[in-house]
């Protein structure tokens, strides 16, 4: 310390470390704005995907923008105290004093940090359970709403029942009857394997025709007799789920090479089926 009472005046080292520093907390500073920006935008990127996708409901996603400014304001933050650090240390170091190091910036700011990425997985595991559970309450829906229909290479049909397996062949047996349609058998197959012993979920089979429907079909394609007479299967599955299924008309007609012309012969089974799983 000189005879004034100041130190020796820094070197040039010194004042190129307090330049690294402060570029270095702009660095960060414009990181964390940068960051925010893309967090805030998080929100409206989730809704318009919605918008495009349609497979949920237009929810709010407020909560990314918030944590989004909150970024950004830290970054703006940063940026103006090491501004307002850089000042200091540069005076300081003209003057010759010495400067001691507190970490307390930067521990403040690591401890924020890790709050909002605290934050951001609960509010992210949020959203995907959310997303998750409305995936569900969808399939289900679509499950009991909509026909499901297997695989094109069976093409076998089926239609949700919203009656018992007895009630919905009662149904279908008085449909048959005031259209003229004769019933050729009715198949109990869950009837027979209790006979037998075994246990078998609500499955009947009924076979139905029309001679001249079905004539014309066989005359122009003899092996179309293996799947007629028309045949409706009504069953229960596991979950006490009521099936209305048929071999679809456009299938039966690929599979013998029926004519277009003869395709409503066949086609009748649609109307049958859907009023049977009314």
């Amino acid at each position: 310390m000189n005879a004034s009472g100041v130190g020796p005046r820094a070197s040039l080292s010194d004042y190129l470390a307090a330049e690294r520093t402060h570029l270095a907390w702009l660095r960060t500073g414009l990181a964390l704005m940068g960051f925010g920006f893309v967090v805030a935008r998080f929100g409206l990127f989730l809704q318009e995907f919605q918008a495009i996708q349609h497979t949920a409901p237009m929810r709010s996603y407020g909560l990314s923008l918030w944590f989004g400014t909150a970024l950004i304001a830290t970054g703006v933050v940063v940026n103006l105290f090491s501004g307002w650090r850089f000042a200091y240390l540069i005076k300081a170091l003209d003057r010759g004093e010495q400067v001691r190091f507190r970490p307390t910036a930067a521990v403040l700011v690591a401890v924020f940090l890790a709050l909002v990425g605290v934050g951001m997985t609960i509010y992210l595991s949020s959203v995907h359970a959310a997303a998750q559970s409305h995936d569900s309450q969808l399939q289900t829906k679509n499950n009991e709403d909509t026909p499901m229909t297997s695989s094109s290479s069976n093409g076998i049909v089926n239609l949700p029942g919203h009656h018992s397996v007895d009630e919905t062949v009662e149904k279908l047996k008085g449909i048959l009857q005031a259209k003229g349609v004769m019933l050729f058998a009715l198949v109990d197959h869950s009837g027979e394997a209790e006979k037998a012993g075994l246990k078998m979920p609500p499955t009947k089979l009924l076979i139905f025709g029309n001679p001249k429907a079905g004539t014309p079909l066989m005359l122009a394609s003899p092996s179309s007799a293996i799947d007629l007479p028309l045949k409706i299967l009504i069953w229960q599955d596991t979950q006490r789920k009521v099936w209305v299924s048929y071999n679809s008309p456009e299938y039966l007609q690929t599979r013998h090479g029926l004519p277009q012309d003869l395709l409503p012969n066949i086609a009748v089974i649609e109307a049958l089926a859907a009023r049977a799983a009314e």
